[in-house]
């Protein structure tokens, strides 16, 4: 049934635009065929291996993303129905996952350069309050929070204070366990947004706090991850109970710890 197939987790790749010369690669991503991506790493490239090694490595994704893809047919396709679902009171939640440099953080959050270049964050957002707009019989209360978590250590970015200027300047967020072995996290601000315009500054002011606090040498922004949360409570019309939903974007830190692999030059 489709309310089974959207709890499911589901895999997309995408591949990130590159001026250099690429591997050699192959995408196979139609509506009737498992969308399937292969790489061909010729056997003269493979120094010194045993040269009965297989050249062609596929692997298979829910659906794969070529070079061209824009930023509306990523969230079209990889967001829509997961925050449809957390409007409708399940959570959601979308990470983005891959080597430093290899487009998380536009994906998630967007290039500055282009209004058309926003990510699934901004994206998000406009979408959940203009559903908002669509159904003003319902209440809604709509709060965010970002959070940045670098050796295994919690911080708040949306500490207002604009003092930080290290990462361990922010207010350190705590995990805590309930009697009921439910996690909470102690010390996070959650902060209400009315509006798009609203929730989009609180986005401005963590990721800002996000930059000014990088520790040198850029390590932290590579090696942490950040995660930012849209709390959504609805109270549909005539209804007396109120429903509940987070939807987490997580833009994790970059898998570079990788052992050598005949892929690495892919």
């Amino acid at each position: 049934s489709m309310a089974e197939e959207q709890q499911t987790i589901r895999i997309f790749c995408r591949i990130r635009p590159t001026k250099a010369k690429t591997g050699q690669y192959d995408l196979r991503s139609d509506e009737q065929t498992v969308p399937l991506i292969t790489f061909y790493v010729p056997k003269s490239e493979a120094d010194g291996l045993v040269n009965n090694r297989r050249e062609t490595y596929p692997f298979k994704f829910n659906r794969v993303f070529d070079q061209q893809a824009t930023q509306d047919e990523v969230f079209q396709r990889v967001a829509k129905e997961v925050i449809d679902n957390v409007l409708d009171g399940y959570n959601g939640t979308i990470f983005a996952y891959g080597q430093t440099g290899s487009g998380k953080t536009f994906t998630i959050t967007g290039g500055a350069e282009r209004f058309a270049d926003r990510g699934i964050i901004p994206r998000a957002l406009s979408y959940v309050f203009r559903h908002q707009e669509n159904h003003p019989e319902d209440v809604y209360t709509t709060q965010v929070s970002y959070m940045e978590i670098y050796n295994e250590h919690g911080y708040d970015l949306l500490d207002p204070k604009h003092e930080a200027a290290k990462l361990e300047d922010l207010p350190k967020v705590f995990l805590q366990e309930d009697s009921e072995r439910n996690i909470h996290l102690r010390n996070l601000s959650l902060h209400t947004a009315n509006n798009e315009e609203e929730a989009l500054n609180l986005l401005f002011l963590g990721d800002t706090n996000r930059m000014i606090a990088e520790t040198p040498m850029n390590q932290a922004s590579t090696r942490s991850h950040c995660i930012f949360t849209i709390h959504l409570s609805t109270r549909p019309s005539g209804a007396t109970t109120i429903r509940r939903a987070k939807l987490h974007l997580v833009d994790l830190a970059g898998q570079d710890q990788l052992s050598p692999h005949p892929l690495t030059e892919v």
